[in-house]
Order: C-alpha cells, then structure tokens, then sequence
C-alpha cells in the first residue's frame, strides 16, 4: 500500500461527516461559527426499524448510477418512515418554492403551490445549530469537491491531503458533500451553513457528529432538480407544529 493510500484510509472517517465546511469569505467566519457540543437530549444513535417495504419505496431508492458515480440503495426500511421523502400539508405558511429546515423536527420542507410541500428528512451536524434566519441558495453544486478551511486542516493535519493547494477531495460517494450541495448565504455572506448529501443513512432524523444539514444522496438530488438558484430559505431553531 502506498503512502497516499494509507493516509486517505486513515481520514476517511474523520472526512466523510465534515460536510460544513468552506473556503474564501466563508473561511473567515469560521471562527464565529465553530460547532457547540450537540445539545443535551439530542438523539446521536439511530434508532432501529423494521419498516414495511413497498414497489414504490424500492424504487425511490434504489441505486443509481448519477454523473458516473455509483450511489448505493438506501435500506429504507431502517430509517423512520416520517423521514421518507414525502408530499405533506405546508406547516410553514411560506411562500410556495421556499426551502424551510425544521431544526428541532430534522425535517426540511420545499413549499409547493396549493397549500402542500416535500419534506425531507434530514440529519443535523453540530453546525446546523449554529444559525438560523432566513438566507437565500446562493450557489449549487453537483458532485462537488470538498476543501478543508486551513483552519480545519491545523487542528487536523492529516486533511492537508484535501487542502486548497492540493485540489481537495475528489467528487464521489465518500466525499463529506455527497451528491449535491446547496449553499446559503445571508446579506451577501456566506453563512457556512450547507445542505448536503450524504451516504450515512443512519444519521436520518439524528444530531450527527458534525457537518449541517444532510439528505440520503438520493434525496438531495430530487431536492438539488427542484430549487432554483436563489430560492429563499428558512432556518428555525424552533419545532414546527406537525
């Protein structure tokens, strides 16, 4: 095994759940932002499950091969069925293409017109509970790269492999983004928060260890083919009534 492989083993799993984290103005808030502890009563183990399987679900979340990448099944019938991608009654009374994170729930809502939305279910990293307010998707990445802030890579040096200077980590189904990324930004800054995809379906409806707000892979790309740029978003620190 060679040096480089044996270093990018080694990081892997310190890497695959940092979704968060930026570079450029992004960085300089970085210090402002740093994670709290996950707050006392947050669920950090997933519970488990033993759901009934459908044809439809099956599909919904099958494999798939998108950009090259080979994204695996999810085992649905693991995860919460309220965390299933789903058509529900609008709770937010948003405007309709409003993107809205229901923090305390672990649910992100997409407004639709004539009084429904798709909801998500979502796991929350330390820096989802850092932020809220209202923003807007300033940016949207398919199949992104992911670069450690400097910052990150001094408390952690074996990320220098994915620095700036070194390109960052290459797209794929083991990078901390997943699929896609969507970037908020508020006041014309880049607010560090990200909703992201991610492989760790198990982290559905749990605080994570870190990183923001992240789907199943194949739920942030059906979420990524329905948000335009700029589309308004919501942030609540607060539940929702469902």
């Amino acid at each position: 095994m060679s040096r480089r492989a044996f270093v990018l083993g080694a990081v892997a799993v310190n890497v695959l759940s940092a979704g968060c984290a930026a570079t450029g103005r992004g960085q300089r808030l970085q210090a402002s932002l740093e994670p709290p502890p996950v707050p006392q009563g947050a669920a950090v183990e997933p519970v488990a499950f033993d759901a009934p399987r459908t044809p439809e679900l099956d599909a919904r979340y099958a494999a798939i091969v998108d950009g090259g990448h080979e994204i695996p099944a999810v085992p649905y019938w693991k995860i919460d069925p309220k965390f299933y991608r789903q058509q529900v009654p609008d709770p937010t009374g948003e405007a309709p293409g409003t993107v809205v994170v229901d923090t305390p729930n672990r649910f992100l809502y997409l407004v639709e017109e004539g009084g429904t939305a798709m909801r998500y279910g979502v796991g929350i990293g330390r820096v989802g509970f850092t932020w809220e307010g209202r923003g807007i998707i300033h940016w949207r990445q398919h199949w992104p790269r992911w670069k450690p802030p400097s910052d990150m890579i001094a408390r952690k040096p074996e990320l220098e492999v994915y620095s700036v200077e070194n390109g960052g980590m290459e797209p794929g189904v083991s990078n901390p983004l997943g699929a896609r990324a969507l970037y908020i930004h508020q006041n014309g800054e880049d607010t560090l928060y990200r909703l992201h995809g991610s492989p760790e379906w198990w982290t559905m409806g749990t605080a994570a260890s870190s990183g923001c707000v992240r789907l199943v892979n194949q739920d942030v790309i059906d979420l990524y083919e329905r948000v335009p740029y700029h589309a308004p978003i919501l942030v609540r620190q607060t539940a929702l009534s469902v």
